[in-house]
């Protein structure tokens, strides 16, 4: 039986400031010194600090909800205003924006004159968020939706669709129901768009019969290119200017609804129509959570809510993952280092496939894994790629948009997708192997594929890249970089292997060992903990994937002093920083916050070399850093609980899953014998 595991403080401010002054009990080193030096402030917190010291208007990013019908994601802050949602793709230009500028674009239900709810939760099992308002004279619940229905490409195929169909499909509304519970509460319903990233002003009129419809256009485009938005309810509307609006006192026991849609599917007409959708996108979420494999277990909720993020942020017609919903949400309070991270990265593959395939969810891994399949064969692999397949993803600065809490630039497009990341040969070939090991074969349409990728490897890995966090200065001989070729290699071997081209295994094993010595020759520093790259003894939170790539045994003494190095000296408060930017050629300036993947990589890490304590420690703190509704951004200010950087983050929900397992699994064998690391 399973050790008794004391469940992770509940989601609340008061948990997060309990933790952060709790930070040195809990990273504690094995031999008992505290984790992390006390140091002056820093720019970082500097600026932080002047950002906290006057009122915000924008909220918290970790207070934003997410929804998704797994082809548009919006994100609503806590007074019920959506402010941002991109159509008729996540990568889209924006018609709500007001997340990167108040002026943005928003779509608000909500009482009138009050912005604080008395609760807010998702309903169990799936991305539909329940919002509680109490008002001086009444009680409101409010549930918003994008909504799912069934599979209605029937008469025609799909123009976007390339994977196989399944029994549910997006209808591309967001739905939004209204219930007054108790009392009379006055309702306000405010929907103003800002088409193209507020490039151009949104044109109403009526289209229904009375007021119960009206139609946004973009006024500025005749030729199609922006989407029309039409807003259905049974409430009375009217239009001032930009805005469509409602006014409305309500009773106990009255009910309404407001569905924006963008496609010629039909919206509901009446209440009855609502909650019937409501019901079936409920259903539809139900349904899937139910496939996964979650265990019995106190972090139980925390694997599913982060499962339903990585559903949520799948583009289901093409099979790719986005790694966040966002652009340009700051990794530092006012900083340039904002970056648009709505498109699909190679190296989350691995992560994600090791991830979907753990909880059962294959469908999504293999979806996944089709579309990086088909991106890479017929072209040279690449850092990433738009959720279309796209390859080309020009970096472009949105000047008007004062940015999240002023922080600028606001880009779009990623300038890295083109740059040389010699870690994406490894990423992909062992999602390969992952994808293929329980099948104990290789297809011969995806032999050509992996004899490309090896051979790319092989031509490459001796050469300096820009790395797994892209850095915008000098390439350098990053020890990541190496390590992931050797995975490329040794992947490719197995592989080989698997395919009985035993030639190839003998070579490419043979080329694995030379990548593995000259890293153990040039990536180890005078105490044998890999530095960051062959030019320095910076430390560099990446190399925590050495014992989990299986690149060396965890019992190996330089994983064992890399591993502690890092939870000792690359740590704030005892959370993990990507490497120190005084140490780091990464052509930025400024400071930047505690990266959450990185803490639960160091979770998961600190498991494999033995220390299963002081892991479930560091977990526990990391779960009670979560959002209100158990959602993570890239970052962590660890004095605050603040979230950083663009959100939710596929990538960190990757790592949680990973991490949260390890330490199950940890605990589950200290009981039964000797622990097994994860494969």
């Amino acid at each position: 039986m399973a050790s008794t595991v004391k469940q992770a403080p509940k989601n609340s401010r008061s948990a997060k400031e309990k933790a952060a002054d709790d930070a040195e009990a809990t990273t504690s080193s094995a031999d008992g010194s505290p984790g992390g030096a006390s140091v002056a402030p820093t720019e970082f917190e500097s600026s932080l600090a002047i950002a906290q010291s006057r009122r915000s208007p924008f909220p918290p990013i970790d207070e934003y909800a997410f929804l998704s019908d797994c082809e548009t994601q919006c994100l609503i802050a806590p007074n019920g205003a959506v402010e941002w949602m991109c159509v008729p793709r996540p990568d889209s230009p924006s018609v709500f924006g007001a997340i990167l500028d108040r002026g943005a674009g928003h779509f608000r239900v909500g009482p009138y004159a009050q912005n604080v709810p008395a609760a807010r939760v998702y309903r169990p099992g799936g991305l539909i968020v329940e919002t509680t308002w109490q008002t001086e004279t009444g009680w409101l619940l409010v549930h918003d939706a994008l909504v799912m229905g069934g599979w209605h490409n029937n008469d025609k195929r799909s123009k976007t669709h390339r994977r196989t169909p399944t029994d549910w499909d997006a209808e591309h509304i967001l739905l939004r129901t209204i219930k007054c519970v108790s009392g009379t509460v006055e309702l306000e319903v405010s929907c103003e768009p800002a088409f193209d990233y507020f490039r151009q002003p949104a044109k109403w009129e009526y289209t229904g019969e009375v007021y119960e419809e009206a139609t946004a256009t973009c006024a500025g485009s005749a030729d199609g290119s922006q989407p029309t938005l039409k807003l259905t309810t049974n409430l009375r509307l009217g239009l001032e200017g930009r805005e469509a609006q409602v006014r409305t006192r309500m009773a106990e026991g009255d009910e309404a609804f407001v569905a924006l849609s963008w496609s010629p599917l039909p919206a509901p007409k009446t209440q009855q129509e609502a909650e019937q959708k409501l019901w079936q996108t409920s259903e539809f979420w139900r349904q899937w959570i139910t496939i996964g494999n979650f265990p019995d277990h106190p972090w139980r909720s925390y694997l599913q809510q982060s499962a339903l993020a990585l559903k949520g942020l799948t583009f289901a017609p093409t099979g790719a993952l986005m790694a966040a919903a966002t652009t340009s949400l700051p990794e530092a309070p006012g900083g340039e280092r904002n970056w648009d991270y709505r498109y699909a990265w190679v190296r989350d593959s691995t992560f994600a496939l090791w991830g979907l395939y753990t909880l059962g969810l294959d469908r999504e891994a293999n979806n996944f894994f089709s579309f990086i399949r088909e991106v890479t064969e017929d072209a040279d692999l690449q850092v990433m790629y738009g959720l279309g397949g796209e390859r080309t993803l020009e970096e472009s600065e949105l000047e008007h948009l004062c940015g999240y809490e002023e922080a600028r630039p606001v880009r779009i497009g990623n300038g890295a997708y083109n740059q040389k990341q010699h870690d994406v040969w490894g990423a992909m070939l062992d999602s390969v192997y992952l994808h293929v090991r329980a099948r104990e074969q290789v297809p011969e349409a995806l032999w050509p594929v992996v004899k490309r990728q090896v051979e790319k490897a092989i031509d490459h890995w001796r050469e300096p890249d820009r790395g797994i966090w892209e850095v915008r200065g000098e390439p350098k001989h990053f020890v990541n970089s190496k390590v992931m070729c050797w995975v490329a290699l040794d992947r490719g071997s197995k592989l080989a292997t698997m395919h009985g081209e035993r030639e190839y295994a003998r070579k490419w094993a043979a080329i694995a060992d030379e990548i593995k010595a000259d890293v153990l020759e040039n990536g180890v520093d005078g105490r044998g903990v890999f530095r960051q790259h062959y030019e320095t003894d910076a430390l560099d939170a990446s190399n925590l994937q050495i014992p989990l790539v299986r690149f060396l045994p965890p019992n190996d003494p330089r994983v064992r002093a890399t591993v502690l190095a890092i939870a000792d000296e690359l740590t704030v408060d005892g959370l993990v920083l990507r490497y120190k930017v005084e140490e780091t050629d990464d052509g930025l300036k400024g400071e930047e916050g505690t990266f959450t993947i990185c803490s639960f990589w160091l979770v998961s890490a600190l498991v494999e070399i033995g220390e299963v304590k002081r892991a479930r420690q560091l977990c526990e703190r990391l779960l009670a850093f979560a959002s209100p509704l158990k959602l993570y951004a890239e970052e962590i200010d660890t004095r605050t609980g603040r979230h950083l950087g663009n959100f939710p983050q596929a990538f960190t929900h990757l790592a949680l899953i990973n991490a949260v397992v390890h330490v199950i699994r940890a605990e589950q064998d200290g009981e039964l014998g000797e622990f097994k690391p994860a494969n």
